[in-house]
Order: C-alpha cells, then structure tokens, then sequence
C-alpha cells in the first residue's frame, strides 16, 4: 500500500503535489518523494514523513510543469532510501514514474530484464522493475523515432503481459505528457480530476484516493477501469484507452483500514460501506446474545462501524480511547516491538467511560493481535467489567501478495487458531469477526453497478489473478523472513 499524485498544466505542480501528499500520509509512512520537470529532471526523497523529507529550503530547486510525488509503505521489509519512489529512467525520452501495489512475479521480472534486456535495477522496489518493462518496451517500439500515444498504448501491454499482481501507476514522459494505468483486476485504487487554473486553462490531476483531489479544489472527472490506461499530453488532450479486458476485484480491506472514510474508490464511498460493515457486525453480535452495556470504537477506522452499531443495537457509544494523532498508524510500523511500544503512546482511556462496565470494543481489524491485546489489557486496567472485541474485518488467515505488509502466515492470530484461543489470548472475553459474505455486500451495496467479487485473498485464501500458487506464497514468505521483520 502506497499513495501517489500526478499533475499537468499547473504553475504550481510541486507545491500541490506536496499538498496531496499530506492527504494520503496515512497511505505510508516510510519514506516520501517529488520528482519534476521543466527541461531537466528534479527529483528530492528520502526516509521520513512528508514534512520531513520536503524541508523548504531543499525544495527551493524542484520546479517544473510536471511532477509526480508518492509516500511509502513497503512490503518487504522497513525498506532503505534506495527504494523511495518515483523512480526514472533516462532511455528513451526520459520516463518517471510511480505506484501503489506490490508485483507479485518481481524475481522472474528481475531475471528477465537482467538477461534480455540487460537491464540492471537499482533498487529492490518493484516499481523499478514496472518502470523497466514500459521503458524496454517504449524502447522497442518506437525505436530511435519520436513519441507516439500508440507506442505508449503497446509499452503499457506489454507491462500486462509481463508483469503479474497489483499495480495502480503513475508517472510522466519527457517533452510529452502525464500517464497512468491500472492493473486488468483493477486491485488498487485510481482515480483522474480537472479544475481550472488561475489562467483558465485546465489543470489535470491523477492520484490513489479522490480526497487528494477533493482538498486540491479538484472534480473527480474519472475513474480508470481495470486494465484501462490514461495519457495527458502537454497541450492537454486526454487519451483513454482500454488496453486489457477488465476483470474488477478492487482490493476490500482499502475499505476496511487503508483509505481515509471521505474517500470514493471506484464509485464507492469508503464511509458508507463501513456503515454498512457495522449493520452486518451487529445484526451478528445481537444473535450472540452478549450482556453489553456500551459500544467503544477503536480510533479511527473502525469509528463509522461503531457509530452503526450502536444505533442497531440500541446500546450508547462511547469515545473511551482517545488517540494521540502525533503517532502513526500502529498496523504499517514495520516492527512488532515499534507497535506495541506505540499502543500505549497513540491510545489513552477515559476510565469514566469503562469503569463498572461490559465494553464492546469494535475495531477495524485483528492481524497479529498485538495491538489488540495491548488495547485490550488497557480496557481492563481502567476498571471495565467485561471486554469483548468485535472486528469489522474476517479473520485473516492468508499472506497479501499484492500490497499489504502481512506476508507470512506466522503473523496471523487467526490462522490455526479457533474464536475461543483467539479470545484467551487476547484477554476478552469473546471475540466475534465479521462475514467475509457480509463484508463483501458492504461493498457491493455501495457499488453503482454490479461488483461480482472483490479481491480478499487475506481472508479466503483465493488469489485473483489466478497465478498464485503454494510456491509462489512460499517465494514471498521466504524473502520476508530473509528482510529481518
């Protein structure tokens, strides 16, 4: 899980990027960049949060008509500086170029640059290997001559072709113009706005989630399908282009944890589905009969989901935990000892709230239970009766080869464990997880026309793409286990 934004035609590119940034902090912590171009390429980014990998005065030489900025969250590993997207590549034209997603054949895409096109990464982000096989391919065919939209058409094809697992990108073409394409399942989120510049020209934009270009003054214009590519040249002509059929199976746990609640994915607000996964987690939690005397939701995404709950199940809610919103978010810090010596410095309890009481904390997912546990044993120091803890997510029980920093199957507390164990271990009195049927029509009911399927792969075991199998998810836990997390 990545954030990125792209923009054309505006006289201020670098500042809006950063700006955008900001809004999609949440989508990673770990390092940030900005790269642009005005004749030349100028590109800052390192470790750190957005405020601090952009200090004004580094940024005073990063100009240009064009820039591309991302924050990250690795997938293997806490990752280095070297892995700090965008990335560029001078030959040909000169691309740059950034993503959110994780390429799940990386190796085989490595190996194959390395002996066919004697292409040497840098890095081991996979964008780079993304940013490779367009390159290699725009190479091939436009071979010395100049840039054409058709060439760009058979470089992003080629990248279907070749590269297999979740990739939303972004990037733009020397001398050319701004771009982006999206995987045929459509895995991670996209979306394309315009607004007017102070000249009356207008202004086009592409990035992860439509709160970056809502908090820009940008109207969300278009959401790419699966499979779909977008070219914005410099005289602004936009090219839409449909490069593979579309099988959409947008990833379910953006709705469950990753993307802010104000955001749209893919015609579907993020707010209200989670309102929807509280009506379905109640109606479940009501036939368990439980003895609850309040609803406490766990900052913050599980807040909508709380709300519904304590409205279906006529019991008051509660703002016991009150989150300190100076520490990141506990599930994408890459160690499990930085996340439980965060718990207690990002919650605080209001022991008025629980004292005497049987709580029902409703949070927005259980992976490795740390955080739980944690959260759970504060509950009961401050002086509660009883603790159960409802999760709007299934239990998850499967590695994310597509972009979620959850890859070995050691990390689960869900995996070989039944509701009972789960629930001894992390100190409550009962845990209860939501449907994954009913997480699905969460989504589907908030979809403007007809969403088969969704990709939730952590909680099935069933891969979308179709080429997963028990070597390629032992591939990705071995190289998790080799990074040291």
């Amino acid at each position: 899980m990545c954030g990125f934004i792209g923009l054309i035609g505006t006289d201020a590119p670098v500042r809006e990027v950063h700006d955008g940034l900001l809004a999609i902090q949440h989508r990673g912590q770990d390092a940030a960049g900005i790269v642009s171009y005005d004749g030349q390429f100028h590109m800052r980014k390192g470790a750190g949060l957005v405020r601090d990998v952009f200090e004004p005065a580094r940024m005073a030489d990063v100009r240009g008509h064009l820039a591309l900025g991302h924050v990250r969250y690795p997938t293997i590993g806490s990752g280095g500086e070297e892995d700090a997207q965008p990335f560029v590549v001078t030959h040909p034209f000169g691309i740059a170029m950034a993503h959110n997603g994780n390429v799940a054949n990386y190796a085989e895409v490595r190996r194959h640059l390395l002996r066919h096109g004697r292409r040497h990464l840098l890095s081991k982000c996979d964008v780079e290997a993304i940013l490779n096989v367009f390159a290699d391919a725009l190479a091939r065919e436009c071979a010395g001559g100049p840039f054409s939209t058709e060439y760009f058409l058979a470089a992003v094809a080629e990248v279907h072709r070749r590269v297999r697992g979740a990739y939303s990108v972004v990037g733009f073409i020397a001398g050319a113009g701004l771009f982006a394409f999206r995987d045929p399942y459509g895995i991670k989120p996209i979306c394309y706005g315009t607004r007017r510049g102070a000249d009356g020209r207008v202004v086009h934009a592409l990035a992860s989630e439509s709160v970056v270009l809502e908090t820009l003054g940008y109207e969300v214009e278009h959401r790419p399908a699966p499979g779909e590519a977008i070219f914005i040249s410099e005289g602004g002509e936009v090219l839409f282009e449909q490069i593979s059929p579309p099988t959409h199976r947008p990833c379910i746990f953006e709705f469950v944890y990753f993307a802010r609640p104000d955001s749209n994915l893919d015609g579907m607000s993020v707010y209200r589905v989670r309102e929807g996964m509280g009506r379905a987690l109640a109606r479940k939690v009501r036939r368990l009969g439980l003895e609850i005397d309040a609803v406490v939701p766990v900052p913050e995404s599980a807040r909508a989901a709380a709300i519904e709950m304590s409205r279906e199940l006529n019991l008051p809610l509660r703002e016991a935990l009150v989150k300190n919103r100076y520490v990141g978010r506990t599930f994408i810090m890459p160690g499990a000892g930085e996340r439980r010596r965060s718990v207690r410095h990002k919650l605080n309890v209001i022991a008025s709230e629980v004292a005497g009481r049987s709580v029902l904390l409703v949070d927005d997912s259980i992976v490795r239970g740390t955080t739980s546990r944690k959260i759970v044993e504060m509950v009961r120091q401050a002086g509660a009766r009883k603790v159960y803890l409802a999760s709007t997510a299934p239990p998850l029980r499967y590695p994310c080869v597509y972009g979620i920093d959850m890859s070995t199957r050691r990390e689960f507390i869900a995996r070989d464990r039944n509701f009972d164990e789960i629930a001894e271990i992390l100190g409550a009195e009962a845990v209860i997880y939501q449907d994954l049927e009913d997480l699905i029509e969460a989504a589907r009911q908030e979809h403007p026309g007809t969403l088969d399927d969704t990709c939730h792969a952590c909680f099935s075991g069933h891969y979308p793409t179709g080429d997963i199998d028990a070597e390629a998810l032992e591939g990705v836990e071995q190289e998790r286990l080799e990074s040291g997390c």
